[in-house]
């Protein structure tokens, strides 16, 4: 009998060779004619192939052998029939031998199983396979934590930990804290602590500003209400009735208060002709007063910018070859306005420096009337009460 062997991985084939009948009676006592029998295969364990030289099945190096075992930059492990996708700050460690396995190390050869034996599968799980040899433990890098089956995943610290104060979002490998409006991230990036949004700027508020865990809030001196977010609006006491006078005063609004004045403002040797109007009808009594006075009452804010208009004074009447002057005749001793001629008929009061408040002013302008004809003048006079409030809004 001779045997025809083929290279490893080939079927072998027999075929029987009758030499002489004499021969093989000597050599067998019975002579069987043989057939031909089938041919013999190896099959390895998914992630082998058989290795024909040493004839026995050989671990596959997958990370050698596909450029894009591992993906989203994870590192490939080879591994007994497998391999492995892991972060690349992942670390392996065989716990039968106790020692680091390396990227990519060449695994040990496993011995070819006939299909007579029963095979043991690999097991199988995302991201590569490990083999039936050896119990692995896989350290995985902060953020994330292995699995029951040796894979590296993202730790959802949110949910396990619940690290934030506030919100939080989780990530690959890590997490991220968020705050309330109104809060802003401490430095340890988990804590939240209040934004004090008054520090910001002064125009915040247009009085003051006041915060407040997460939020501010502006508020407004005595007189005033808030309008909008910000800007304070004076409070007309004297529209509201929220005022004190009596009934023979008259209320007077200004920014921020208000004031009570007489009705009747007139004082001897002048009686009320009408609202606000004084005149003297006795010529002995008032021999050198102006002949009569017209009261008027106005109110503007604190430290306005200057130079300002703030009254104008006007004739009521006008006559032919008549001349008119003006002037300041009395409460301007710190110079703080000046009277400015606009026409024949009118003046403008011009407020030169800023003032403060809440204070008074009581500022006499008189007008004198030259006739050219007649050759004789007369006055007469306004008294203006200005009432400064207390800030310049």
């Amino acid at each position: 009998m001779a045997r025809h062997v083929p290279w490893p991985g080939h079927h072998v084939t027999v075929n029987m060779l009758w030499i002489c009948v004499g021969l093989l009676a000597a050599l067998f006592p019975v002579v069987v004619p043989q057939e031909t029998q089938e041919p013999i295969s190896y099959s390895c364990t998914e992630g082998y192939e058989y290795d024909s030289v040493r004839e026995q099945c050989k671990d596959i190096d997958e990370c050698a052998l596909l450029d894009d075992a591992c993906k989203g930059g994870m590192q490939c492990i080879n591994h007994f029939g497998g391999y492995l996708c892991l972060p690349k700050s992942a670390v392996i460690v065989i716990s039968k031998e106790g020692e680091e396995m390396p990227p990519r190390e060449p695994a040990a050869p496993v011995p070819a199983v006939p299909p007579s034996q029963p095979q043991r599968p690999a097991r199988v799980f995302p991201g590569g396979r490990v083999s039936q040899t050896g119990r692995m433990t896989v350290r995985c890098s902060a953020g994330f934590v292995a699995d029951e089956q040796n894979v590296c995943r993202d730790a959802n610290e949110c949910d396990t930990q619940n690290p934030c104060q506030h919100h939080c979002y989780n990530l690959i490998g890590s997490f991220l804290c968020q705050c309330d409006q109104g809060h802003e991230l401490a430095p340890d990036l988990v804590s939240c602590q209040d934004i004090n949004e008054c520090s910001f700027s002064s125009y915040m508020c247009q009085y003051q500003c006041i915060n407040s865990p997460g939020s501010y809030s502006c508020e407004c001196p005595e007189g005033y209400q808030l309008q909008g977010n910000r800007l304070c609006q004076d409070v007309n006491e004297c529209e509201t009735g929220t005022h004190n006078c009596q009934d023979d005063e008259m209320c007077w609004n200004y920014y921020g208060g208000f004031r009570c004045y007489p009705r009747n403002p007139c004082e001897a040797p002048y009686t009320q002709s009408s609202e606000n109007r004084c005149i003297c009808r006795s010529q002995t009594e008032c021999q050198g007063l102006p002949p009569s006075i017209v009261y008027k009452y106005m109110s503007i804010q604190a430290e306005r910018p200057v130079p300002a208009d703030i009254f104008q004074i006007q004739a009521t009447s006008t006559y032919v070859n008549t001349q008119n002057n003006f002037r300041i005749k009395a409460g301007n001793e710190a110079g703080d306005f000046f009277l400015r001629r606009s026409s024949n008929v009118s003046a403008m009061l011009v407020l030169t420096k800023p003032l403060s408040g809440p204070r008074e002013y009581v500022v006499d302008l008189e007008m004198i009337t030259h006739h050219l004809i007649m050759n004789y003048h007369s006055s007469s006079l306004l008294r203006l009460t200005i009432i400064v409030g207390a800030y310049a809004f």
